[in-house]
């Protein structure tokens, strides 16, 4: 699984620019997150095909940065995000990105962007 981090100018129409795109190519989106800071906008996304999202947003012009998503299944309480993030602070991975995928029952399904996929799958045993 891979994310899509995509800068944009913060105005109206550009989510909807990108969101579009990727209508077009037929893709699905499966988690989406967003930030504004200033005159900026990073939209974060993880798509159900790879290969149609990078090719919807390359025929659109539309920047972007791709990321390797380690899924990770968590009890749903207290403190559990606390482990992981330390688990993955003491082993020197920094986190480009978290995104809340599912809720089932008593687990919660993150998909994090690490900056070392490999090490953090690793850490976590995933």
């Amino acid at each position: 699984m891979r994310d899509f981090a995509i800068k944009l100018t913060h105005r109206p129409g550009e989510l909807a620019r990108v969101a579009s795109a990727l209508a077009r190519q037929r893709v699905n989106i499966r988690s989406v997150a967003g930030l504004a800071i200033d005159t900026y906008v990073t939209i974060r996304i993880i798509a159900d095909d790879v290969e149609a999202a990078r090719t919807a947003l390359e025929s659109s012009n539309i920047r972007y940065e791709e990321g390797e998503v380690v899924q990770v299944m968590l009890e749903n309480r207290a403190g559990e995000l606390a482990v992981v993030s330390n688990k993955l602070a003491e082993g020197g991975v920094n986190l480009r990105a978290i995104y809340l995928t599912g809720i089932a029952g008593d687990l919660v399904e993150l998909a994090i962007v690490p900056d070392d996929a490999k090490k953090a799958k690793r850490l976590l045993g995933a």
